[in-house]
């Protein structure tokens, strides 16, 4: 049974790892006509629809403030993004797209929609995708669970050195 479970852990997370890799690919070929890349659009599709300090968009991306204030600085230093005052927080600005980064953004809506029709098509229809999503969900709820339950110390030892193994 744990064999079973640490493999099933490890093909998960290869898969995961796997996925992440095509994701980028492919966001990398659909970026790129725009003028943009994966990363930068990344960032500018996390303050599309409101303003974010560059930890909140870190937060919502699942990676490091320092690697997305990195590429804020670069959107910003291209015109794509401003820093404005943040009313919350008077040293943490809110990242901002420009008219020219929501124009970039929006070059790429037609290929992103075409992309997803194909995905949904590959994996049988929409309601299909919707099951994959909700999967992918639910992992992902599970692991920041575990996240919280460690941070807060409610582990128990035995768990925390997998089960004395």
């Amino acid at each position: 049974m744990e064999q079973a479970l640490q493999r099933l852990l490890s093909d998960s997370a290869l898969t995961a790892f796997r996925l992440n890799g095509q994701y980028l690919s492919a966001t990398e070929r659909l970026a790129r006509p725009a003028g943009l890349t994966a990363a930068w659009w990344q960032v500018l599709g996390a303050v599309l629809a409101e303003p974010l300090p560059v930890a909140g968009v870190a937060r919502a991306l699942g990676t490091t403030r320092q690697s997305v204030q990195r590429i804020a600085d670069l959107l910003v230093e291209r015109g794509l993004a401003t820093y404005e005052p943040n009313p919350a927080h008077r040293r943490a600005k809110l990242v901002t797209p420009t008219a020219a980064g929501r124009e970039a953004i929006a070059r790429i809506t037609p290929g992103y929609t075409e992309f997803a029709a194909r995905l949904a098509d590959e994996l049988g229809g929409e309601a299909e995708f919707a099951e994959v999503l909700a999967a992918q969900e639910r992992l992902t709820a599970a692991l920041e669970a575990l996240e919280r339950r460690e941070a807060a110390g409610e582990e128990d030892v035995e768990t925390a050195i997998g089960r004395g193994g």
